[in-house]
């Protein structure tokens, strides 16, 4: 079990992970060891999420979930297998866990009389510093 919140922790079994071969730095084995990891999860399917926190994973993450429901993080940022391996499973935790978090819902505000009475006196001053600008009348 990975436990992601309190309340949340998710089996291992729901996880899928493949390795595959990495692009970048590794000198010799870059061609012949598989050390990327692809993880995969199943957001639309996975019990151990409630039914907010999955639709906010939907949005947070939906540029790495497919048309199927399944999240796909691919992890190549290091040399060996283990670390990729840790990187991917922290990244799915960190998602979970932003999507775990209920935002505080906004409470509308009015102005107060006092900051009403300070935009209003501004927009005065401002006014009369434009009509000082003003093209200068005929004397006579």
């Amino acid at each position: 079990m990975i436990q992601i919140t309190p309340e949340i922790a998710i089996d291992e079994s729901e996880l899928q992970q493949d390795f595959v071969r990495s692009s970048g730095p590794g000198g010799q084995n870059v061609n012949k060891v598989s050390t990327a990891v692809e993880l995969r999860f199943d957001v639309l399917h996975s019990p151990s999420l409630t039914e907010e926190t999955r639709r906010r994973l939907m949005v947070i993450a939906k540029s790495h979930i497919g048309e199927n429901g399944i999240l796909v993080i691919e992890a190549r940022r290091f040399r060996t297998q283990l670390a990729n391996r840790q990187d991917a499973l922290s990244r799915l935790v960190e998602l979970i866990r932003q999507a775990a978090y209920k935002p505080k819902p906004r409470k509308a505000t009015k102005p107060t009389k006092a900051s009403k009475e300070r935009r209003l006196d501004f927009k005065r001053h401002r006014s009369g510093a434009k009509k000082m600008r003003g093209q200068v009348g005929e004397e006579e």
